[in-house]
């Protein structure tokens, strides 16, 4: 097929979506280990992780054996205000670098949050709701996925507490407002409504923040709070699960025109979204 053949963007109809998730440990030979209690080093059973986790989102991260696992109506539904996501050739590019390579990308920005993360957070929210809880807890960096969890919490009705990492709540302002906004309550960590936030400013009284701090406090949080579970953006096996439709998209849009593609890359911070496309 001749180069004009193929189109800027590659559309997917509604009706062509992914109705399931890509399940990738189901494939694999070696299957990855599974979370590792802290105390005994042995891995998680599924009542131990439901003390932190949702009871659905547990049956996902331990799920080794299904390859596809459907995607409820309702996220669909949600989906479908800023998905299928288009597939781009970058003309453009290739004649500015004068290669003869052709150059695709998956553009995942076209959504209120601005990136892949909105993908699990409808996800964990839903099931969250679905169990009947009161909220969920969780952690941001820049607030990405702060931004798309309080959305997504603010779809269902459902309460969302948010620690932000210190330097990043003082430095992104805009990003610590527009999760806000959406409803859920931000706070700057290390801070004093926790036990381990307290104990690390007492010893590092100017410090500001990091990731690992920040999860702590929602872990914390999470567990004394009743009603309420920890939900995380990344890193996970559910996560990645999620963001697998990135990855399903693409192949979909390629196979229309037959595009096999050669190398992938893509960023990688927790993975989920290099992983899904991959």
């Amino acid at each position: 097929m001749s180069q004009q053949e193929i189109p800027y963007k590659i559309y997917l109809s509604e009706k062509e979506m992914p109705q399931a998730w890509y399940n990738m440990r189901a494939d694999m030979k070696n299957k990855g280990a599974h979370l590792l209690n802290p105390v005994t080093h042995q891995p998680m059973t599924a009542q131990e992780l439901e003390t932190v986790f949702c009871s659905e989102l547990v049956q996902q991260e331990l799920n080794d054996n299904d390859r596809l696992i459907p995607i409820p109506d309702e996220i669909l539904q949600f989906y479908r205000m800023y998905r299928p996501a288009p597939l781009t050739r970058a003309y453009c590019l290739e004649r500015k670098l004068g290669t003869p390579a052709k150059i695709y990308y998956k553009f995942e920005g076209n959504n209120t949050s601005g990136s892949h993360k909105l993908n699990s957070a409808i996800a964990q929210a839903y099931y969250a709701k679905k169990q009947g809880l009161k909220g969920v807890t969780t952690e941001t960096g820049a607030g990405q996925w702060g931004t798309a969890l309080s959305m997504a919490c603010a779809y269902l009705d459902l309460d969302c507490i948010v620690y932000q990492v210190k330097c990043s709540y003082e430095q992104k302002p805009f990003r610590r407002e527009v999760i806000r906004t959406y409803g859920a309550q931000v706070i700057p960590s290390p801070s004093t409504t926790t036990a381990v936030g307290r104990q690390i400013l007492a010893e590092f009284p100017d410090t500001d923040g990091s990731l690992g701090c920040a999860i702590s406090e929602a872990v914390e949080t999470a567990l004394n709070k009743e009603g309420y579970r920890y939900v995380l953006g990344s890193v996970l096996s559910q996560v990645l699960l999620h963001q697998s439709i990135i990855g399903v998209e693409a192949k979909l849009a390629m196979d229309k025109f037959g595009i096999v593609p050669d190398i992938i890359i893509g960023c990688a911070g927790g993975g989920c979204n290099l992983g899904g496309l991959i």
